[in-house]
């Protein structure tokens, strides 16, 4: 199992990755602060006296501008693979009243800053649904439907990769040698000689792990017996890996 490309489309345009803006008939790009909402549509929170406030005005008689949004991802870890890169693209509007409350309710999901409480004042927030997507991995280009694009969901487990990555890196990795060992084994792989396998990458369907020696690294993925929703399921599916002995010490 492995993200399908609107889930990885999904969690690069979520919000906690860096992006940038192209706005029609205007200079840029312009950095942007953006986060998305449940159903994937692009919210843009921007001061009211800025540049890119000015270039997001739609003309007069218009109500909204066209826009793309740019997302590169990158990578938490040295030797881990890109999930690539997401354009999104689609009419941006400013709210104001009710939706703009709702939409930065929405933001701070994402966002918890405190610039939103300055909406309606010297902060806009404005949104955008899916035209169209795009979705840049691997050297291929994947056109992404914007229906499938919105019912998929981020990955519950990105925001916090790093820490988790970085846990297992400093606490566990004999535990995930083995456990890797075995998988490897099971499914008639020979893991190479070298270095302990270093998991690079995780979702909530697997993780990806390096093999071999620096300079001859080679990447395989591992898949988890089911999906995990969060940090805690994802705990529990992997405290029989990281604590084997627990039970026989505690006895």
């Amino acid at each position: 199992m492995h993200p399908s490309p609107a889930e990885v489309a999904r969690t690069l345009a979520a919000g906690r990755l860096r992006g940038s803006a192209h706005i029609a008939c205007r200079p840029g790009p312009h950095q942007v602060r953006h986060a998305t909402d449940a159903g994937g549509r692009v919210l843009l929170l921007v001061p009211v006296d800025s540049d890119i406030a000015r270039a997001l005005r739609p003309a007069d008689d218009a109500e909204d501008v066209a826009l793309v949004l740019d997302v590169l991802d990158v990578p938490p870890v040295a030797g881990a693979p890109s999930l690539g890169r997401v354009w999104v693209s689609g009419w941006a509007a400013p709210l104001a009243g009710t939706e703009a409350r709702q939409a930065a309710l929405d933001f701070v999901d994402i966002d918890p800053t405190g610039d939103l409480l300055d909406v309606g004042r010297g902060q806009v927030i404005f949104r955008m649904a899916a035209e169209e997507v795009r979705l840049e991995r691997g050297g291929a280009l994947i056109d992404i439907d914007p229906d499938e694009y919105a019912a998929a969901e981020p990955d519950p487990l990105h925001a916090i990769e790093w820490d988790l990555l970085t846990d297992l890196a400093d606490h566990h990795v004999p535990e995930m040698a083995d456990y890797i060992h075995r998988q490897l084994t099971e499914a008639g792989h020979t893991q190479p000689p070298g270095a302990q396998p270093r998991v690079v990458r995780l979702d909530r369907y697997g993780f990806v792990v390096a093999l071999g020696t620096p300079g001859r690294e080679y990447r395989a993925r591992l898949a988890f017996p089911r999906p995990v929703a969060d940090r805690a399921d994802l705990a529990r599916l992997l405290h029989p890996v990281l604590c084997r002995h627990c039970g026989v010490a505690a006895a």
